[in-house]
């Protein structure tokens, strides 16, 4: 079961104005579950994404980096979604049926193939049943409807235990901004990007320029401070959508309410991807990772990932077991050739207790184990490390490593 995460009530998701949004059972790999969605965009909406960066990149991914180059003068109008094949390690014929799905979408849409962006998830090195997304793309226009977010959230999932979704109203210089996303993952999760699937609208207006930053400080903000296993997907792609239907537009940035839309789009990009990482594969444990005190973010962001990639502290994490040797560990290994080890403290917390684990090279003479076990008995766990070398910080958001991750993951194709 997802870490304090549940998927809001469909009523609980705001429509985007400009935004709809129909799905169906195209039978792409297994019967009997929706596994195709498409979102239709109003004209004038602005689109940005980032994507994996991982080199055996899906065919999609492709595609969609290609089409969004063309996005400020052909604006993109629609998105399709596969679940069940990832049409990655597929070659030239993953990327011809990547093309041809976008030009069905746009033939039935009447828009343009380069206005389309395609996107899949699933089983890497399988050839895509274009013939058979194809077919069902009739049936998912003819769901079309600005309140179909909640189903959207379903249909994109692959071995996500719960849908993930959030939706948020703002009222920011006495204007209304409407924000709903939804995200899918559980599994193959580490930066650069780790989002897996993501997609964000809002009904402000923001100009191409503005949305293309935004898109990769929100990411970076958001779904690049995630990781579950330290696997960097073939098909990870953050979508941001800014359809122009509401009451904020911006052109230049220099708007006086553009920063705090800015924070509002990355709160709700940032709570997709601690979804994420709430539904991951197996886990028991929400853990947060905060890295104070270094010379440079990189190098906490170093620290930080160093301890939460460590097999050995994930499963310390799994069995409540305060071996915190391995946390120091990985602090030290994680590539800071100057650390002075001297300088650096450690601590545990939970919402009901903190402790001090680790200073001047050693145990902390306050700790005791029994409060390292309580807290690590708790189902949301932060640990927090200061350098001791600077005023940077950073934080990474993971989970435990348990039993039934194994499980799920030799069982994939089953």
């Amino acid at each position: 079961m997802p870490v304090n995460y549940t998927t809001p009530a469909p009523e609980a998701l705001f429509p985007v104005a400009g935004v709809r949004l129909g799905m169906t059972e195209a039978g792409i790999r297994k019967p009997g579950r929706k596994d195709l969605t498409l979102i239709e965009l109003a004209a004038g909406s602005t689109v940005a994404g980032v994507f994996t960066q991982n080199r055996f990149c899906a065919a999609p991914v492709y595609v969609c980096r290609a089409h969004l180059a063309t996005a400020s003068t052909n604006n993109i109008r629609a998105l399709v979604i596969n679940t069940g094949i990832a049409n990655a390690g597929t070659g030239e014929a993953g990327r011809q049926a990547a093309e041809a799905t976008c030009a069905a979408v746009g033939q039935l849409l009447g828009v343009a193939a380069c206005q389309v962006l395609p996107f899949s998830t699933g089983v890497i090195q399988e050839p895509l049943p274009t013939d058979r997304l194809i077919a069902g793309l009739p049936a998912a226009k003819d769901t079309l409807a600005d309140n179909h977010w909640h189903d959207a959230a379903h249909a994109i999932m692959t071995t996500d235990t719960v849908a993930k979704a959030v939706s948020r109203q703002f009222v920011i210089g006495g204007k209304r901004l409407t924000v709903t996303g939804i995200s899918k993952g559980a599994g193959m999760i580490r930066p650069n990007m780790a989002t897996m699937l993501g997609f964000l609208a809002t009904d402000a207006a923001i100009a191409q320029p503005l949305l293309d930053t935004l898109v990769k400080e929100a990411a970076d903000a958001s779904f690049n401070c995630i990781t579950v296993d330290g696997d960097t997907s073939t098909n990870d792609s953050f979508i941001m959508m800014a359809t122009g239907k509401g009451e904020h537009t911006f052109t230049s940035g220099a708007e006086a309410d553009w920063n705090e839309v800015k924070a509002a789009l990355t709160l709700v990009a940032r709570q997709l991807a601690e979804a994420i990482v709430r539904d991951a594969e197996g886990a028991t444990k929400f853990i947060t990772i905060t890295v104070l005190g270094g010379k440079t973010r990189a190098e906490c962001r170093l620290v930080a990932y160093a301890i939460a990639h460590s097999p050995l502290v994930k499963t310390a994490f799994f069995a409540s077991d305060p071996n915190l040797g391995r946390i120091l560990a990985a602090i030290g290994y994680a590539g800071i050739t100057d650390l002075d080890v001297e300088n650096v403290k450690v601590w545990l917390a939970s919402q009901e207790k903190s402790a001090l684990v680790s200073e001047h090279g050693g145990r902390a003479s306050s700790y005791r184990e029994d409060d390292g076990a309580a807290i690590m008995r708790a189902p949301e766990i932060t640990v927090r490390v200061d350098l001791g070398r600077g005023a940077e910080t950073a934080t990474v958001y993971t989970c435990d490593l348990s039993y039934d991750y194994v499980k799920i993951n030799a069982d994939y194709r089953s």
